[in-house]
């Protein structure tokens, strides 16, 4: 048979039953029991008050301090209606909202804890970790398709997302059945003309912002056209975004899987109400708990009427891209891309036998003349950009 096991309120009822005996020693009772007589009499009096034999609970009796069910009940229906949120989160959105007298961030939490809505394992996986931005609006824009998902029709969806990363402003939250330049285009006309062009938009390597052949893409192209550098990331280095992974995992949580999306125009409804709700509601943690909107602000730079090739000054070494893409340098041809054909690029020396191949104000790759390779396909600027 297993061990019994002998709790506290156990020895004081054995107490009591022996205590209770006629003839019983109560002296030697207590030394058995390696208790005062004075606690012996007080447990055998409560017993006979007909008390309960446990401890008397040590909460005060009264608690001025503590939050009040409505306001308890204004938290938890912020945390329904917002899942994700935490108790910072919380108090931020509700203090925007008008509301006085707030709890503090722990009180907040321990009524999330309290009511079932934070795990220990939720609790255990939010850890601190450094945060890197860009010093204005617009010095740089991160831009990705996140994960399509299914929707009810059966068909599926591509989630185009783009977002400044200075203020975390959501700028692009457009639902697509595909991830081709078509749409990507459609998007970037519509944000570019509502918020003005970036200095620098981040992309990954993959289509439509990136050519697996090493050529370069229209949209790299249309971007140089309208002195905006597109960069990407590093390959197999998602972190280089992390803004769009991020929020691409908020998306998720917040929206996706939350509500049953029936369709692409479902989609969209859904998307466009989520933005204006992500940069004017939301708290945003790496904000100081402000929202992003509040920290945004419209680029200066206008989109041009019309695009125009580069125009180069008199004397320059220049090349022109033949019908397949290649330049000719020293009789030995590169491979730039069939989106540069026939337009001009200029060849300038930098270091060593290294010469640089640039189109306008970008270099857009370095050959090593000597070993007749690539040594570089990354654009960046060739002069500051003017303000």
């Amino acid at each position: 048979m297993p061990w019994k096991e002998e709790t506290v309120e156990n020895q004081r009822s054995s107490f009591i039953a022996r205590a209770i005996m006629p003839g019983c020693n109560f002296s030697a009772l207590c030394r058995e029991y390696n208790i005062t007589r004075n606690t012996g009499y007080k447990w055998l009096k409560r017993y006979l008050s007909g008390e309960p034999l446990s401890n008397y609970s040590k909460a005060p009796l009264c608690r001025p301090n503590k939050t009040c069910p409505e306001m308890e009940e204004l938290i938890l229906s912020v945390r329904i209606k917002h899942p994700t949120w935490g108790g910072r989160k919380i108090l931020r959105y509700l203090a925007d909202k008008g509301n006085v007298n707030l709890p503090a961030p722990s009180t907040v939490a321990s009524i999330l804890k309290r009511n079932g809505f934070v795990t220990p394992e939720q609790s255990a996986s939010h850890v601190p970790f450094q945060r890197f931005q860009r010093d204005a609006p617009n010095d740089l824009w991160q831009m990705d398709f996140k994960g399509h998902f299914a929707m009810l029709d059966g068909n599926r969806c591509h989630p185009l997302t783009m977002k400044d990363d200075h203020s975390r402003n959501l700028l692009c939250l457009d639902a697509y059945d595909n991830e081709r330049w078509e749409s990507v285009k459609a998007s970037l006309d519509r944000v570019f003309r509502e918020n003005g062009l970036p200095k620098t938009i981040l992309c990954d390597n993959g289509a439509p912002w990136g050519d697996s052949h090493g050529g370069y893409t229209q949209f790299e192209l249309w971007m140089m056209q309208m002195d905006v550098l597109p960069i990407h990331g590093r390959p197999l280095h998602p972190q280089t975004q992390g803004k769009e992974e991020r929020f691409h995992r908020t998306l998720n949580e917040d929206l996706i899987k939350r509500v049953p999306i029936r369709n692409l125009s479902h989609a969209q409804e859904l998307f466009d109400h989520y933005l204006i709700e992500f940069n004017t509601e939301r708290p945003h943690s790496a904000l100081a708990l402000d929202v992003p909107a509040k920290h945004y602000r419209k680029s200066p730079r206008k989109v041009p009427e019309k695009l125009c090739e580069p125009e180069y000054d008199n004397g320059k070494n220049l090349r022109k891209v033949n019908y397949k893409g290649y330049i000719s340098i020293c009789r030995h041809r590169y491979y730039l891309s069939e989106n540069f054909i026939d337009r001009y690029m200029e060849l300038i020396p930098l270091e060593g036998n290294i010469l640089g191949i640039c189109y306008g104000n970008f270099v857009v790759a370095k050959v090593d003349l000597d070993e007749e390779i690539f040594v570089s396909k990354r654009i960046y600027r060739r002069f500051p950009q003017q303000s």
